[in-house]
């Protein structure tokens, strides 16, 4: 029947988190035991603002070429941590520069 089982056994070793082995959720205290440093992220900083850049020109293809590559999606601002005053500014920008043809809409 599709593999799904409806009765209690389906969750019964994994439901407490007490289960032994390497490779389960439960048990986060292990780790700490044993010293393993944790990666530390980096805060993403708006390019913009620390070049200080006030306006994004339109006609500056060298600065929106990497907002949107060759796919043409805009990039969100998880990815290059762009404020959101200057994200859109930028999609702006690239709208623009894509409708008089500095920018492609997609790749072919």
């Amino acid at each position: 029947m599709g593999g799904f089982s409806s009765g209690p056994k389906a969750f019964s070793a994994s439901r407490d988190g007490k289960k032994a082995g390497a490779g389960g959720r439960g048990g986060g205290a292990d780790k700490k035991e044993q010293g393993k440093r944790y990666f530390f992220r980096r805060r993403k900083v708006c390019k913009f603002c620390a070049d200080k850049i006030d306006y994004i020109d339109y006609k500056d293809v060298k600065l929106l070429g990497p907002f949107a590559p060759e796919r043409g999606k805009i990039l969100p601002r998880r990815m290059f941590g762009t404020c959101a005053e200057h994200q859109r500014t930028l999609t702006l920008a690239i709208k623009r520069a894509r409708s008089i043809a500095l920018l492609p809409f997609a790749a072919e």
